[in-house]
């Protein structure tokens, strides 16, 4: 099965958001030769506790440092963008990098201070037309606008075959039926909606319809899950103690500088949190035994196409360790 990394660039504890973009272009590095197939980054705002706010900038810089890799976003949060824009930087990034580039697309909202001024509309209030923003940016990727449509005579650079590959992400139940009426690729965020990952695929799978322009003939169906792996399932759970103290602190309205070391999070907690015997847990984490056997059972109710993993260890020769424990289960 093939094997994707989300990456939110966890900024090190002691360390400086320079320091994170430093790993991630490691962490690529270790995928690619591990023969992973996509290390996308993601979009963040209002914590200097992950680096990655722009995507667009970092996927260049990890693909001037990668060879075959497939590299992209995960996801560019389209409801503050205009769609031109957001197609001129990736057709750009296509012509640097042909046959290399993913445009993941979602929407989230990072906050009212950060909202409004990340909107297109500064008076703060927010305009749901996600699904009339993802139609023209697949027309402006595509060159495929309809005639009669308000921009179809702008002619969209750099003038370039081919464009990077769509794809829709989300965590919610509507976002499925968008991708599929659209014919593109969907990818659920099973981290954040643990529960909604069987029926949002399912869901995807009955509302597609393959399209001429995006050339998928059948659904094409990923699922992303957070995964801390490590030689010992006592190990892993350390390694999680830093997301459990984010989500806590997240939780009561707080959005720390930095992330926690374990130590620091054991010490919030006052002990280990021990891995989840739930179903479907937000955090996969153990050993590659245990590991396995959760994620088989999410693969078995969900029969994705691709799996991404996402995580926010915080010490970097642990992460890459994790990859690569992953990779060995996966591939």
């Amino acid at each position: 099965m093939d094997l994707g990394i989300v990456d939110i660039c966890p900024t090190p504890p002691n360390g400086t958001q320079a320091d994170a973009f430093r790993n991630a272009v490691d962490l690529a590095q270790r995928a690619e030769a591990l023969g992973i197939k996509h290390y996308w980054l993601a979009e963040h705002h209002g914590s200097a506790a992950v680096a990655s706010h722009a995507p667009e900038i970092l996927i260049e810089h990890v693909a001037s440092a990668t060879q075959t890799i497939r590299v992209g976003s995960g996801a560019v949060l389209l409801n503050h963008y205009s769609p031109l824009k957001v197609a001129e930087q990736f057709r750009t990034l296509h012509a640097l990098h042909p046959g290399r580039i993913d445009l993941g697309v979602g929407r989230a909202f990072a906050g009212p201070v950060a909202d409004i001024a990340l909107q297109r509309h500064r008076d703060g209030r927010r305009v749901d037309d996600h699904a009339d923003q993802v139609f023209e940016l697949l027309s402006w990727l595509t060159g495929t606008m309809p005639p009669g449509h308000a921009f179809a005579s702008l002619d969209l650079a750099p003038d370039v075959p081919g464009w990077p590959e769509m794809l829709l992400l989300g965590s919610s139940q509507s976002s499925p039926h968008l991708a599929g009426q659209l014919g593109l690729p969907y990818v659920f965020a099973g981290f954040i909606s643990p529960q909604g990952a069987v029926p949002a695929l399912a869901s995807y799978r009955r509302s597609f319809r393959p399209s001429q322009v995006v050339g998928l003939e059948k659904p094409h169906a990923i699922l992303a899950i957070h995964v801390v792996c490590a030689d010992t399932t006592e190990e892993a759970e350390r390694l999680a103690m830093p997301v459990r103290h984010m989500y806590a602190t997240l939780s009561s309205g707080k959005l720390e500088r930095r992330l926690s070391t374990p130590e620091q999070a054991i010490a919030h907690f006052g002990k280990v949190i021990s891995a989840e015997n739930d179903e479907w847990p937000r955090f996969v984490i153990g050993d590659p035994a245990r590991v396995a056997s959760v994620l088989e059972r999410m693969i078995e109710q969900t029969r994705p196409d691709e799996i991404m993993i996402q995580d926010l260890i915080t010490d970097h020769g642990s992460r890459a360790r994790s990859h690569a424990l992953i990779a060995d289960l996966l591939q």
